[in-house]
């Protein structure tokens, strides 16, 4: 992991016009092996039935496994592409913040695996893990 570049204000200026800026994702900090992130709830996030919508949880997690991804590619690798994610909604929010842990469980040299846990008020809503496949130059 490269920690003088990959920290939370790189991923803030690289998110600049992108899908997790224009949701207010923050990333708090970028550590070996994970990632933490937040989202304060607004009207946008939410389903139409008031409650938070499945896509928000699921942005702040993917986002926050994508950077975490990304901090720890191998030496020589372009990038990466998520392959697979999947998560389990265990309750839900209509206010305040949720927060978002990713933890590295692979780094290898051609997929990395992380699972993250987003939580409100201090009880976990979601758990989440996604695939990602790491690019190399041709």
């Amino acid at each position: 992991m490269n920690a003088k570049t990959h920290t939370p204000e790189y991923f803030r200026n690289r998110q600049k016009g992108t899908l997790p800026e224009l949701l207010g994702v923050e990333i708090i900090d970028v550590a070996e092996k994970s990632v933490h992130g937040r989202l304060e709830i607004k009207a946008h996030h939410l389903a139409p039935n008031g409650f938070l919508h499945a896509a928000s949880v699921v942005t702040l997690a993917d986002t926050c496994s994508g950077y975490g991804c990304m901090a720890h590619l191998p030496e020589g690798a372009k990038g990466f592409t998520t392959i697979e994610l999947k998560s389990n909604h265990l309750g839900t929010a209509r206010d305040g913040t949720i927060e978002c842990h990713a933890t590295a469980v692979h780094l290898g040299k051609t997929t990395q695996v992380w699972d993250a846990e987003v939580s409100a008020g201090g009880k976990v809503i979601a758990l989440f893990r996604c695939t990602q496949m790491v690019l190399w130059p041709r």
